[in-house]
């Protein structure tokens, strides 16, 4: 019985190893927040490449009598500087970055209101990178927990 007592205090002294914020932690990162990263990797370039096509060449969108017109121009520097903030949140999120989780949503919010917008211009992408942007804000609300992540 002593034995067995002196097995329980040892083990009750002996750190929990499980997430604590060290770089070199074995814990896989989880299922939302891969998905949300990865996600966020393929809706980012997916607006790069849509701003950069509106930049470069504005002959390929139509330009149909729209409300919220604005030179396709400046509709490419405005998804361009959305997708380059989708990557970065991206690799935040896949790196495991608080702040990155905390600024996943509202640009996936922004990027999927700029993508409402450009439906008239490119009614298929934008569907697609609308439905992506909806899907990184379920899994980012879903997995986003203030407080747990420990200062990182």
């Amino acid at each position: 019985m002593a034995a067995l007592d002196r097995k329980a205090a040892a083990m009750a002294t002996v750190p929990n190893k499980g997430r604590q914020g060290s770089p070199y932690s074995s814990e896989l990162i989880s299922g939302e927040s891969l998905f949300a990263g990865t996600t966020l990797m393929l809706s980012g370039p997916l607006s790069i490449l849509q701003g950069v096509t509106g930049i470069t060449r504005d002959t390929v969108f139509s330009s149909p009598r729209y409300d919220y017109r604005f030179d396709l121009t400046a509709w490419g520097w405005i998804h361009l500087v959305v997708g380059v903030a989708l990557v970065v949140a991206g690799v935040g999120i896949l790196l495991e970055k608080s702040w990155a989780r905390a600024a996943g949503i509202p640009v996936a919010a922004i990027s999927l209101v700029t993508q409402f917008m450009f439906v008239p211009y490119y009614p298929v992408w934008s569907i697609i990178v609308m439905t992506l942007d909806l899907l990184i804000i379920w899994a980012l609300s879903r997995s986003f927990h203030p407080g747990t992540s420990g200062g990182r």
